[in-house]
């Protein structure tokens, strides 16, 4: 698999590296446009780091470890200098929404349309995240809480009327170029990707953004609240219908299957190379987990541009919805600069069924109906600043298949599917094949049959 490849899945940063590389230069220019005010979550961070010998030791080594990597961009130009550095990108960014950018690649001259670099913090620290200082930094506990706080931070402007500003801003003039997210181009890239479980000739392709998501045209932000709002949009009922019978298990997200994997253990090594599923670890040790050892784990995920609600993939009763705290920007060091096929340098797509296990996470436990399913699992697995998992069901609640269990604010992530060993299932993958180069399947549908009699 090439570095490009693997800096396509998602679509949460463009395709091309030097793309990244100008959205990043691009950014060091406009941080002295702006309020020299630093967000208190970030005077916290750098006082927690400041204050403490050992991580301050390491949130220099992390940057000056990924140089000797990786000295300059494709653009041929300095990554992030530092830590300091950093926080001063970092304290901009929350009071910035995620833009819609065009590419022209100068040395190739190829044009990289409806680019998003839907994980901005993440791209600011791609290099430092793949270092042996970087795992060790983000896998500390002080800092993750102090992280939690800067992205709930952030959340708050994302949430408000002035971040709905990047969805009919255009700067032409920029490198890369910005458009707002309610243009024609962006607009008809979304419909692309909600099609592309469908023929190419199936006349949904030629449908308005209207037909496919609640909104209104008439509107100049087509009567989205924030930027958030935006992002959670909902689907026009029927678009999306729910796989009917009994047996039948639909998709819970509308996402790419990653991968099945059956006779999972209830504890393995999941931070070795290998990533093995551990249950108890996914699950937090909810003593649940032990209905499900031998079990069979389906993971998928989802694309930025996409739909980013969780719907129950079974009718029945929520049992139990738990929120587990993890990490934020730890990968499986594996796939970092020791992977000598080279870093995963941007969202962590090599990691993600490490991350089932160590990331911010949703647990939600549901009794299906029908007897030969059971006790099932869904996880919602946050990455990176894509970590605002948020349930809106409680235990006790009786749910329809298809009805809402929750969402990823600010855009998608990666999920799970937990069926007990008892449950035989034969999954439909919709004409494409788990992996990283997968296509989205449409939620709702049908993504499995129980086999069992």
């Amino acid at each position: 698999m090439t570095q490009l490849k693997k800096l396509m899945k998602g679509n949460w940063l463009p395709k091309n590296k030097a793309h990244i590389s100008a959205w990043i230069l691009n950014l060091k220019t406009r941080i002295h446009f702006t309020s020299h005010s630093i967000a208190p979550p970030i005077q916290e961070l750098k006082e927690l780091v400041d204050g403490d010998p050992e991580l301050k030791g390491l949130s220099l080594d992390m940057f000056t470890e990924a140089k000797s990597h990786k000295a300059l961009t494709p653009l041929e130009t300095p990554e992030v200098a530092d830590f300091g550095e950093f926080l001063v990108l970092f304290n901009h960014i929350m009071t910035q929404a995620p833009e819609c950018t065009e590419f022209l690649d100068p040395k190739t001259g190829v044009l990289e349309p409806c680019g998003l670099i839907g994980f901005p913090i993440n791209a600011l620290l791609d290099l430092p995240m793949a270092t042996d200082s970087g795992y060790a930094f983000f896998s500390n506990s002080l800092v993750n809480l102090q992280i939690k706080r800067i992205l709930s931070y952030w959340s708050q402007y994302l949430s408000s009327p002035a971040s709905r500003s990047v969805l009919i801003d255009n700067f032409p003039n920029r490198t890369p170029k910005v458009f707002g997210w309610l243009s024609e181009n962006a607009r008809k890239e979304m419909i692309t990707v909600a099609c592309q479980a469908e023929p190419i000739n199936s006349p949904n392709h030629k449908k308005s953004f209207e037909d496919f998501f609640h909104c209104d045209p008439k509107d100049k932000y087509y009567g989205f609240q924030s930027w958030d709002d935006f992002f959670t949009r909902t689907f026009v009922d029927g678009v999306r219908p729910v796989a009917q019978g009994l047996d039948i298990i639909a998709n819970a997200c509308e996402s790419a299957p990653l991968q099945v994997v059956k006779n999972v253990k209830k504890s393995s090594k999941f931070w070795l190379k290998g990533q093995e599923y551990s249950l108890e670890n996914m699950m937090n040790f909810d003593p649940l987990a032990e209905q499900f050892t031998g079990g069979t784990v389906y993971q998928a995920f989802l694309s930025a541009l996409s739909y980013h609600r969780w719907n129950s993939p079974v009718s029945g009763i929520v049992k139990k919805v738990a929120m587990v705290n993890g990490s934020y920007y730890l990968g499986n060091r594996y796939q970092g600069f020791m992977n000598p096929d080279g870093a995963d340098e941007s969202a962590p797509n090599q990691s993600q069924a490490f991350l089932t296990a160590v990331a911010t996470r949703a647990v939600i436990f549901i009794e299906s109906d029908n007897p030969k399913i059971g006790l099932m699992c869904f996880i919602a697995i946050g990455m990176a600043e894509v970590s605002s998992c948020a349930p809106t069901v409680q235990e006790g609640q009786r749910i329809n298949k298809g009805d809402e269990l929750g969402m990823f604010h600010f855009g998608g992530s990666t999920h799970c599917l937990i069926f007990r060993p008892e449950v035989k299932l034969e999954f439909d993958f919709h004409n494409t094949s788990p992996g990283l180069d997968a296509t989205n399947i449409p939620v709702c549908s049908r993504i499995a049959t129980v086999l069992n009699k």
